[in-house]
């Protein structure tokens, strides 16, 4: 028995560019040159695939970030939505402090009246409290451009007032920490000598 070539008896079938399926059997020559284009092919398919599965993974990580970062911006949105608010009622705590810091006139008001007048800013502190308003009174601290607006400052001989806040004009308030309103402050200045 004679050994044959496996490449000799194979049969292919195959299409032509026009994609016209080729039903004649051909030589082993025709079925590598079939098979070398085919191989060709399926490279550039295969780099095909892998460039959409690449930027599939990109695009899937870009929209979760998208999503990430929307669902901050939704965030911040609702916490600073009520800012315009909250700023109004300051007004309404300047008030107050106004009121109370008259001592001599505070006490001669009738005592339930002040005592009512007391409970309503409690009330109003609470709501500041509940929408993390927090107050900034900087009285003794450092200067502090970032929360505090000097009005005027005041000349001092001691080195450890020089730079420092001496009165506090208005108090300052910050929202989920940032500064919605400055404190306006005195600060202290060396007086050269």
């Amino acid at each position: 028995m004679k050994d044959k070539n496996p490449e000799e008896d194979v049969v292919f079938e195959a299409a032509n560019e026009d994609g016209e399926t080729l039903d004649a059997p051909f030589d082993s020559a025709q079925g590598k040159a079939l098979l070398s284009k085919l191989r060709e092919k399926l490279k550039v398919c295969q780099k095909e695939r892998q460039e959409f599965l690449e930027m599939s993974q990109r695009l899937k990580a870009d929209y979760v970030n998208l999503k990430r970062d929307e669902e901050k911006r939704r965030v911040e949105m609702a916490q600073f939505a009520k800012s315009g608010l909250l700023l109004e009622l300051l007004d309404l705590a300047d008030s107050f402090d106004l009121a109370f810091s008259n001592k001599e006139a505070w006490e001669s008001v009738n005592e339930n009246w002040r005592k009512g007048v007391e409970y309503i800013y409690a009330k109003l502190i609470t709501i500041f409290e509940q929408n993390d308003l927090v107050m900034i009174d900087p009285l003794g601290e450092t200067f502090n451009p970032e929360e505090h607006h000097s009005v005027m400052t005041t000349p001092v001989e001691n080195e450890s007032e020089n730079n420092q806040v001496l009165e506090v004009v208005q108090k300052g308030y910050k929202l989920n920490g940032r500064v919605l309103r400055p404190a306006k402050v005195k600060v202290g200045h060396i007086i050269n000598r």
